[in-house]
């Protein structure tokens, strides 16, 4: 009966409006309705309603938008925690090797960090219950360490070459969930901030930051928008509002309704004035389109990378009657031209999601003069710039994707976790030799060197780990790739049983098939700049574990292509007066 009344309660919810879309809205609600208490009253078997129900939702949300989604109750918490800021835990970021639980940072001024737990630290026990083997994956790991605040945790360590395990006792807490983890000045006039998602802590983390970097001498600033795929509309806003001049529109949204909202920038903003440049990529998503959009629209900065997703449509959440949760498609949004950012999604959810994939093969990811716009999607900017709509930002300077920097040898090692496993067993002998040797961040890049010993240290402890230069032929693979690439030619040339008497020339396509193919993995094992990625990333898990993600992070932006190049244009008037763009 309970479950009657929970159907009953959804069909309500729905059949109760205040403006109808069309006069069928009722005929179809009142179907739905008849449906459910056909299936409720007369079904020959038992029903479980909430499993027909979820699935007609999520269904029925596919039909009107890409991002129009469906939350199960019990995911709810999960899926809102991003972008609230918060969870409540023991304040650890982890990752598991061999099937150990391996501490790789402890939260500065958290639970943990109070009790002394470190970076390094291996947790074989949690209460009573063993915390090792195949048994542990992620979600083993968040289920029992994170808990309501104020709740114990038991935690037994084992800690470098410590033969007896430790024992810590942890009062779970708020952890923070922060959006902006690296911010840092480049140098004595140009600073650094990197955000990762609009957050309802965003605004206030980046004013922080602001103003960190201000107190330091900053009059420029590079603000890292790549791979942050949106959040909050009113925290877009308000980021957006440090870089426009009061009364200027920012963002404004529309529907058929014409229920939309326009957003003007106030006096508030805190860097109204200095040269700007903003980073996104083909990963950079709706808050991050309204930032780089509105900033791009007045003249206001330089956006630099790649043409971003296109996702210009605003998302409502609202809960229905069992507490799970819709976030359903309200608005879309214009920038201040009057571009709408959204990419076309009439061809369906395969084909949307399939786009980024069809840039790369289109060659845009690599170049710029793959990308063309109608005269339709044009839009002039105060200063005279033409600015394109129709499908996400499209940057003022391009920066291709350095597609050089791909191996798969590396991207296996990653995979296996070499880099993380070396590291912390390399530090549990030479932690305290590094850090008196160098003592802050800043030694740390500028003399901090991969040795060619200790290069061979890591690819001898890879191989250990079944990591291998070459690649596997994986012959029935190519086999079956073989036939089906040649299947045409192949039942051409032996049509009857007599033709198979002759294989000769079956052989040598196939031989020639087999050695291209594994020559093109060959090719992808990048065997002559692996050793170039290797450093970077090892220089990158050394300084996570001396120093803090922000300041390791560091390591990661010194070669790479769209940040160096961001600090060249930043320290060029000629490109701001060239782009008409304040300075």
């Amino acid at each position: 009966m309970k479950t009657k009344y929970f159907v009953l309660a959804f069909c309500l919810f729905f059949t109760g409006t205040l403006f109808s879309q069309n006069g069928s809205y009722q005929i179809n609600a009142n179907k739905i309705n008849q449906l459910m208490r056909a299936i409720n009253d007369i079904y020959v078997d038992t029903v479980n309603f909430n499993t027909i129900v979820e699935n007609a939702t999520v269904e029925m949300l596919k039909t009107l938008d890409p991002h129009s989604v469906y939350i199960p109750k019990e995911e709810v918490a999960q899926a809102n925690e991003p972008l609230q800021g918060a969870f409540d835990g023991i304040g650890v970021t982890f990752q598991i090797i061999k099937d150990t639980i391996n501490v790789m940072e402890v939260i500065v001024g958290g639970p943990s960090d109070k009790v002394g737990l470190m970076a390094g630290d291996k947790i074989i026990k949690v209460d009573t219950l063993d915390a090792v083997g195949k048994k542990i994956n992620n979600q083993w790991v968040m289920k029992h360490l994170r808990g309501k605040k104020g709740t114990k945790v038991e935690l037994l360590i084992l800690r470098g070459r410590n033969s007896e395990p430790l024992t810590f006792h942890i009062i779970r807490d708020k952890i923070p969930m922060n959006s902006i983890n690296v911010f840092f000045m480049v140098d004595k006039n140009t600073g650094y901030i990197r955000l990762e998602r609009f957050a309802a802590t965003s605004k206030q983390e980046f004013s922080d930051a602001l103003h960190q970097l201000k107190d330091k001498g900053m009059k420029n600033l590079i603000f890292d928008l790549r791979g942050n795929g949106g959040g909050y509309l009113n925290i877009a806003f308000e980021i957006a509002d440090e870089f426009i001049e009061k009364d200027k529109m920012i963002v404004y949204t529309d529907n058929f309704r014409k229920t939309g909202e326009s957003f003007k920038a106030t006096s508030k903003g805190d860097f109204e004035k200095g040269k700007l440049v903003i980073l996104v990529d083909e990963n950079s998503a709706s808050a991050s389109e309204i930032v780089s959009g509105a900033v791009q629209d007045w003249d206001r900065g330089l956006v630099v990378g790649r043409r971003t997703f296109g996702k210009g449509l605003v998302q409502k959440p609202f809960y229905l009657a069992d507490q799970s949760q819709v976030r359903l498609t309200i608005s879309k949004y214009y920038t201040p031209t009057g571009r709408c950012i959204q990419k076309p999604y009439e061809d369906g959810l395969e084909e949307y999601y399939n786009e980024l994939n069809t840039r790369s093969q289109h060659g845009e990811l690599i170049s710029q003069d793959s990308i063309s716009f109608p005269d339709s999607l044009k839009y002039k900017t105060p200063n005279g710039r033409t600015v394109y709509g129709g499908g996400g930002i499209m940057p003022d300077i391009f920066i291709p994707l350095d597609t050089t920097k791909y191996s798969s040898l590396y991207g296996e090692m990653i995979r296996k976790g070499i880099f993380s496993g070396f590291t912390l067993n390399y530090m549990n002998l030479h932690k305290e030799e590094l850090i008196e040797l160098y003592p802050n961040i800043e030694q740390f890049k500028a003399n901090f060197q991969v040795s060619d010993q200790l290069l061979e240290e890591i690819m001898e402890y890879a191989h250990k780990e079944g990591v291998k230069d070459s690649v596997p032929l994986n012959f029935t693979r190519r086999a079956q790739l073989f036939f089906k690439e040649n299947e045409k030619q192949l039942d051409s040339t032996y049509s009857n049983i007599q033709d198979i008497q002759n294989l000769e020339q079956f052989q040598a396509l196939f031989t020639q098939f087999m050695e291209e193919s594994y020559s093109e993995s060959m090719q992808l094992r990048n065997l002559g700049k692996v050793r170039e990625f290797i450093k970077e990333a090892i220089m990158f898990e050394f300084a996570r574990n001396l120093y803090t993600y922000g300041e390791a992070y560091q390591t990661f932006l010194m070669s790479d292509e769209t940040f160096i190049q961001a600090v060249e244009i930043i320290n060029n008037d000629k490109i701001f007066r060239k782009f008409k763009v304040a300075r």
